[in-house]
């Protein structure tokens, strides 16, 4: 029998890497030894010795998080399983002496003008120098349901607003800017389209407009989607899997530089 395609083995290969780097900060509890090879920090990276990261947006971030708990950073449950923390695993088993923290305040049907809302507590009051936000799927699943009368130029308003109220606040902020992202199964048909791009291409504006580093989630899983079917990666066709939120992972720290 034959071996797998060589661009199977690129991409999953690196997906396995990623996901090997985040599950052994996850799941061990014993320290390295002194004679662990630990990789500095990448030159260019996004995340500097010190920084505070902050994860913010909906369900796919928030990821059953426990909103009780706010302190200490770096806690799995207060970051819930999915992508955020994955990432941040990733970062502070490479990065140990580097003081890292990392705080999740996703939470699950946020719309941008939710974030709003709560922007002074979950936000700016933590000063984070790293900030990372995944916004956008419920602004227009909201409105397809009828419980919402937004539109995309409501998003893309909105989250320009959000941006620039950040940047006063915090003129030094590393923004991160994620796609939205919608795989073609579940509860996400074809009667999405074209609408979903053009908030995707409005998140892509609002990016542009403030520095972001962007990452690029959807053709990261249309990609992926030609290796497995859409439903491996998000069952629902919004919300990623275990494998799913891996792949995430690995293109955050990729798009940051870690």
């Amino acid at each position: 029998m034959s071996g797998p395609h060589p661009a199977r083995r690129t991409f999953l290969g690196s997906s396995l890497g990623a996901l090997a780097g985040a599950s052994l900060s996850a799941c061990s509890s014993t320290p390295l030894s002194a004679g662990s090879r630990v990789s500095p920090s990448p030159p260019g990276s996004l995340i500097a010795p010190g920084d505070v990261v902050l994860f913010q947006g909906d369900s796919i971030t928030d990821a059953g998080r426990d909103k009780a708990l706010v302190t200490p950073a770096n806690s799995q449950r207060a970051f819930g399983s999915g992508y955020a923390w994955l990432a941040a695993c990733g970062l502070l088993v490479a990065r140990p002496g580097e003081k890292l923290a990392f705080f999740n305040r996703g939470i699950s049907g946020n719309k941008v003008f939710q974030l709003a809302e709560r922007w002074d507590v979950d936000c700016l009051s933590l000063r984070p120098d790293v900030l990372s936000i995944l916004i956008g799927v419920n602004d227009i699943w909201h409105a397809r349901g009828g419980d919402y009368d937004g539109t995309v130029e409501t998003y893309e308003r909105d989250y320009d607003a959000l941006l620039k109220r950040t940047r006063k606040a915090l003129p030094e902020v590393k923004l991160v800017i994620c796609e939205p992202f919608l795989l073609r199964c579940g509860a996400v048909d074809d009667t999405w389209f074209p609408e979903f791009d053009t908030y995707r291409a409005a998140a892509r504006q609002v990016a542009d407009t403030y520095g972001a580093t962007w990452v690029p989630f959807q053709s990261m899983f249309d990609e992926a989607s030609e290796f497995a079917p859409p439903e491996f990666w998000a069952g629902d066709g919004v919300h990623p899997t275990s494998a799913g939120a891996a792949l995430m992972a690995q293109a955050w720290m990729r798009a940051v530089g870690a």
